[in-house]
């Protein structure tokens, strides 16, 4: 069995029949033993040690108050309704909510408290990053629940207001749904993960093809990717979008893992797909260039760092598409 991409996070437990037992979720809340995970304007807080890795900053209960002053169940059940807090699931018997502090203006002044010192983090250290600049730097238990709450946050913020009625939203089930407020519409919305499939095309021999955007970093190509649309199975994806952007007609589609992007909220399904055809026509809006590349001249290049050529980040899917082909 392939180990899993990286934000996956097998094992964890989400304990989603709980959500609905707002008595449960209000004492784990209050439960100095439980953990938060700040998410502020999409980005996520993390420690940076100077010639180490960067860690995830997890925030024990105690520092709540500094952020909310005085905690009581009113207060927390207030924080629940505006969405928050979320309860994300259980690690080692302690649960941990996300904890949305987009509100604040200089959330770290209100993060560095002597609850935080207390648990051994320097003022210095604390800084809110966006997970992608990670670049897969984090451990992938620790990146796994940073994701989870960064995508949590991220759902909140857009569906403030029904999409039916336009009536504000309340979140409720321990922020994993949100309610129309008008009685008359009381519309239930609930997170949504939109699938994108994305594929690694070969020739059948000892080549794939690779495609470059206008909006990646200098040199990098990376494998195709696309949105599924409604009415269309996978493999059907898979070859319309491999189609449309290089013309290429692709037979045999397989099915290699998935990975849970939170850029915003998407699923990857990661496929092979041997190609029927092999004349290029590139698709200018889509991509601005697209080509064959042999594998031994790939191997000899993937380490590559240059503004020439090089693959894409080691926390992606696409990364791991081509690695696992190199390793035949």
């Amino acid at each position: 069995m392939r180990p899993p991409n990286y934000y996956a996070a097998p094992g964890f437990e989400r304990a989603g029949l709980r959500r609905r037992e707002p008595a449960w979720i209000r004492a784990q809340a209050l439960d100095p033993a439980s953990f938060f995970v700040p998410v502020w304007r999409n980005q996520n807080l993390v420690i940076e040690v100077e010639g180490g890795e960067p860690r995830a900053a997890i925030v024990a209960a105690a520092a709540l108050a500094d952020l909310f002053g005085t905690l009581s169940e009113a207060a927390i059940d207030e924080r629940f309704g505006d969405g928050e807090l979320v309860f994300l699931g259980i690690i080692d018997e302690r649960a941990h909510f996300a904890l949305d502090v987009s509100r604040l203006e200089t959330p770290l002044d209100a993060l560095r408290s002597p609850a935080l010192a207390a648990a051994g983090i320097a003022d210095a250290e604390l800084r809110f990053a966006d997970l992608r600049q990670l670049g897969g730097r984090l451990q992938r238990e620790e990146a796994a629940l940073l994701a989870l709450a960064r995508a949590m946050a991220y759902w909140h913020l857009r569906h403030r207001f029904c999409g039916q009625c336009g009536a504000p939203t309340r979140s409720e089930e321990a922020g994993h749904m949100r309610r129309c407020t008008e009685p008359a519409c009381a519309a239930m919305h609930f997170p949504r993960t939109d699938p994108a499939v994305i594929m690694l095309v070969t020739d059948g021999s000892d080549r794939v093809l690779l495609g470059r955007s206008r909006n990646f970093i200098r040199g990098m190509y990376s494998t195709l990717a696309g949105f599924v649309e409604p009415g269309e199975s996978l493999e059907d994806a898979v070859a319309r979008e491999v189609r449309e952007e290089t013309a290429i007609e692709v037979a045999a589609v397989t099915y290699h893992s998935s990975q849970p992007w939170p850029f915003p909220a998407n699923i990857m399904l990661g496929f092979y797909a041997e190609a029927a055809t092999s004349e290029i026509t590139v698709d200018y809006g889509e991509l601005e260039d697209a080509r064959w590349f042999d594998r031994r001249w790939l191997a000899a290049h993937a380490d590559d760092r240059g503004e020439t050529f090089r693959l894409p980040r080691r926390d992606s899917i696409a990364r791991r598409l081509v690695e696992d082909w190199l390793a035949g």
